[in-house]
């Protein structure tokens, strides 16, 4: 085969179970894979905690979503037949953390989701963004972000409650909120009239934030103070002019007279 067309030097049909070694312009197909010697192959490997940082890594790389402990736990030991303890595999996972944070690896394993996820880091955004584009900007008004906020802090939480809290109609925010997945419907509240849904942030929102769970998101308590607006005490926000105006007082006769 002559053109342009680059071929990589082998790849692997998951339909046929085939491998094609492709040299010099011909393929040459190699016999099936015996699934039942690849697991015999797999046991007879020395599972040490290098292979099993690689075993890892790969199980991660294949997965499109965040991966959790319980679930590489159970492929792993699988893999191996054998039973395999939780705690070896967190103990690898946290090797495998600390390695791709070194500088010269533009991606790292984070633990979001509930699980473990290879992502670009923060610092490539502008180099990816050029692929990517706006793709993966979720864009919201400040009405949609004030009523994701509540659902943050306060869920599982009611349309009703959220309307209490910000005084008016969200409708159309829980709406957009559910539209780009940021919210999921979480059930019906059973001890309240009419059983209203229960709004709960989703997976993806907390994937955006890179967070696991309610309980990382910042602490009001914990903001620094100076991100607060101080009320303005009565007196200070007169005007100037209305200050001057302040120090006369008007008579019967309607003249101005001095206070001081």
């Amino acid at each position: 085969m002559v053109g342009s067309t680059v071929y990589p030097p082998f790849f692997y049909s998951l339909k046929t179970q085939n491998i094609l070694f492709h040299t010099c312009g011909i393929f040459t197909k190699i016999k099936p894979l015996d699934s039942n010697n690849f697991t015999r192959q797999t046991k007879k490997r020395n599972m040490n905690a290098g292979q099993l940082m690689l075993d890892l890594e790969a199980l991660i790389f294949s997965s499109k979503e965040a991966i959790s402990v319980e679930s590489m736990t159970e492929y792993i030991g699988n893999a191996y037949e054998e039973i395999i303890a939780p705690e070896r595999i967190v103990k690898a996972l946290e090797s495998i953390v600390e390695k791709y944070s070194a500088d010269h690896y533009p991606f790292e394993v984070k633990q979001i989701g509930g699980g473990y996820q290879f992502l670009s880091k923060s610092a490539f955004h502008p180099i990816i963004a050029q692929i990517n584009g706006d793709k993966y900007n979720k864009k919201l008004s400040a009405t949609a972000m004030e009523t994701l906020a509540i659902i943050a802090y306060r869920q599982p939480i009611t349309k009703t409650e959220i309307e209490h809290i910000r005084g008016v109609s969200s409708d159309y925010a829980i709406h957009k909120l559910l539209e780009k997945e940021l919210i999921v419907i979480a059930g019906r509240d059973e001890s309240a009239i009419g059983k209203p849904l229960l709004y709960n942030t989703s997976k993806e929102f907390f994937d955006f934030l890179g967070i696991n769970d309610k309980a990382e998101l910042p602490q009001l308590k914990d903001l620094n103070a100076e991100l607060f607006v101080i009320p303005t005490d009565g007196s200070e926000a007169i005007p100037q002019a209305e200050l001057a105006m302040s120090q006369f007082s008007v008579n019967n006769n309607g003249t101005l007279i001095s206070e001081n």
